[in-house]
């Protein structure tokens, strides 16, 4: 059997327990095919994995999103053929020069955009469309507080809810990251670092932003750090939506807060309970690629490490030393 380069984590731990190393070429099964990675997505879940707080088998070729060329078509396969470009966003073992890629996970790259636009857009891209449309549906008149307003998800959801008519408020941590921001079309962007009290500072800025009101919703992607001053930050019968934690996992709370805050709505969802159909992942991935090749959506690749460097995007990511997408390339 030939074999590939692919990034290995060993065991659970910091991003210097992933190494470039050999590993046997994947076989194709029948129902999937054999994919060239041309470019794989670097995504906080990929850190969480690595560092052990979602539970894997160790050892592991991480990542799970990308980009790149059909080498192998399984004999049961007639949705995709030799030398069509694809993407995904939930294969496993993606940090690699192939990887095997099932038909719902499989989605036809469009003449009109990139393989690595392909491969920036798919996981921050789908998760930004659900956000937006699904978990609350942002439209004419709504106000939204978008954390990590300069990040991947922060950059395009911004850019996808002023589109469907609602004003954007966006926090970032540097005057760098705030003009990405506001260039992506936030009304507003709060300056975190500036601040000695973020559970208090914050929705005061916020309400200031408002005439006191607050906001409609909160996409909060950050977690454990902000989790208090974005519920704060809500207007009565705001929503919450908590779709990550990259400063750590919101500890348990009491319920009754929502009631005394005004009546708030909290929800955690997860990308792949918004992908559970043939028919919505066509819709999602269909306005995605169609607003990315009608140059309405514009997908920033803020870095590209060789993939034997995925230990140092890992530090860039965890560093906050990132804006946009982060890519290996095999």
């Amino acid at each position: 059997m030939d074999n590939m380069k692919a990034i290995i984590a060993s065991h659970a731990g910091g991003p210097e327990v992933m190494t470039l190393a050999h590993a046997p070429e994947p076989t194709c099964p029948a129902d999937k095919v054999r994919v060239r990675v041309e470019a794989a997505g670097v995504n906080f879940i990929d850190t969480y994995r690595r560092a052990g707080v979602y539970k894997v088998d160790f050892p592991m070729i991480p990542g799970s999103e990308g980009a790149g060329t059909v080498i192998e078509a399984g004999s049961d396969v007639a949705w995709a053929t030799e030398g069509n470009r694809v993407s995904w966003t939930s294969t496993s073992a993606s940090y690699a020069e192939q990887v095997i890629v099932g038909r719902d996970d499989c989605y036809s790259v469009p003449d009109a955009v990139a393989t690595d636009v392909a491969a920036a857009s798919m996981l921050q891209g789908l998760t930004a469309h659900y956000l937006a449309t699904s978990s609350f549906a942002l439209g004419e008149g709504h106000t939204a507080l978008v954390h990590a307003g300069a990040g991947g998800v922060g950059l395009l959801l911004t850019q996808m809810a002023v589109a469907r008519g609602a004003r954007v408020i966006t926090t970032a941590s540097t005057e760098e990251k705030a003009a990405l921001s506001r260039g992506a079309g936030a009304d507003a962007v709060i300056r975190y670092d500036q601040f000695d009290d973020l559970t208090q500072e914050l929705p005061q800025a916020v309400r200031d932003l408002t005439d006191g009101r607050g906001v409609d919703v909160v996409y909060d992607g950050v977690g454990k750090t902000t989790f208090d001053a974005s519920l704060a930050s809500l207007a009565v019968r705001g929503t919450m939506v908590l779709f990550g934690g990259a400063s750590g996992q919101v500890p348990p709370f009491d319920l009754q807060r929502l009631n005394a805050s005004g009546s708030l709505s909290i929800t955690r969802p997860s990308l792949g309970h918004f992908l559970s159909t043939a028919e919505e992942r066509a819709w999602r991935s269909g306005e995605l690629f169609g607003a990315i090749a009608g140059g309405t959506l514009d997908v920033r690749i803020g870095a590209r490490f060789p993939l034997r460097d995925a230990a140092d995007a890992h530090r860039a990511l965890e560093g906050r030393l990132t804006t946009g997408k982060v890519l290996l390339v095999p």
